[in-house]
């Protein structure tokens, strides 16, 4: 008999034990902080609150992000070294922001005149190898790309009818560090590097004659429509990406679940976010007409020439580096497959 009760006793602390453990894991919460590069005003923002709601809720409270718009903590072009050294565990950003430490971020967010369709940008990053390709580049710097989204193709406001690609020539134009910038110097156009926050008052204030921003939604959520009278629409010039990237550590430790939700629930994002822009461009489009603006829809013939002049910008690039070379060789291999280059 008191064999029985040593074993009941024992099965009981067994037990009490297991419970006390799983109840201090249930209650370990992970907490981080993430910055966006938008407005809180605009819709792509309110997309990754969104986001990071659903990964609250998915992973039953165990992993709770809190979302902060741009520059909210730190500097956008900050923002890498703020998930390197944990100071925000987590980013969402244009890659494209961190060229000045690694070229190869500026094909790889937005190679211009490449895709036309958000589902090319899906297919590409994940079944041909893209996200595969920013965290090779993201490795050296300390950060684990999670995955990547889009805002649709975007459309260019500017005070000036551009009804062709010569007729860029001799305006100042907002462009963020990318090959963008070396087409619109081929252009004759003079490249300004501004960050998003200061466009409106370059355009208001006559700075610059046009920008490249963001889609016709986007462009309006900014106020963009106030101080421009033309926009590009549609327009194949840019469909770029912005990505999902924590601190490695964090990653690291995370368990295979929470990874798991995060994949699935960053590729949720990417097409609730493609859709919802898409719906409020149709919208834009036509308030923008109804008030005034002027949508210009560039000829077959002329995107034509736009993607042979990128291509030739796109080969001057590949010769800066082996990592700028192997993300445009890959880039350029899609295309291929898609019949869009030979």
């Amino acid at each position: 008999m008191k064999v029985k009760k040593g074993v009941v006793l024992w099965i009981t602390l067994a037990i009490a034990v297991v419970f006390v453990s799983t109840q201090a894991v249930a209650e370990d919460k992970i907490k981080w902080k993430a910055q966006a590069f938008w407005s809180p005003s605009e819709l792509t923002y309110k997309t990754f609150v969104q986001f990071c709601e659903n990964v609250k809720t998915l992973t039953g409270g165990r992993l709770e992000i809190t979302p902060y718009s741009g520059g909210a903590i730190v500097p956008n072009g900050d923002a890498l070294d703020a998930v390197k050294n944990n100071i925000i565990q987590a980013m969402h950003m244009a890659p494209a922001y961190f060229s000045g430490k690694e070229l190869a971020f500026a094909p790889i967010t937005d190679l211009p005149y490449a895709w036309k369709h958000p589902w090319e940008l899906d297919a590409f990053f994940y079944f041909r190898g893209g996200v595969d390709l920013l965290n090779e580049l993201y490795k050296p710097f300390g950060v684990h790309c999670v995955g990547v989204v889009t805002w649709g193709p975007e459309s260019f406001p500017s005070k000036f009818p551009a009804k062709k690609p010569e007729d860029f020539k001799g305006h100042k134009i907002r462009i963020p560090p990318s090959i963008t910038g070396d087409i619109m110097t081929k252009l004759g156009a003079s490249p300004v590097n501004l960050p998003g926050s200061e466009v409106f008052s370059a355009l208001d204030k006559g700075m610059v004659d046009g920008a490249d921003w963001s889609t016709p939604s986007g462009n309006q959520q900014m106020g963009l429509d106030k101080v421009t009278k033309y926009f590009i629409y549609p327009e194949y010039r840019s469909l770029a990406i912005g990505d999902f990237t924590v601190n490695e550590g964090q990653w690291t430790r995370l368990p295979d679940d929470i990874k798991q939700i995060l994949k699935v629930a960053v590729r949720a994002w990417f097409w609730d976010m493609a859709d919802q822009m898409a719906l409020a461009d149709l919208k834009a489009v036509k308030e923008m007409k109804a008030n005034g603006l002027t949508p210009i829809a560039w000829s077959d013939e002329d995107n034509e020439r736009m993607l042979k002049l990128a291509q030739e910008v796109w080969e001057e690039w590949a010769k800066k580096g082996p990592k700028i070379k192997k993300v445009i060789d890959a880039e350029k291999a899609f295309l291929k497959e898609l019949g869009r280059i030979q």
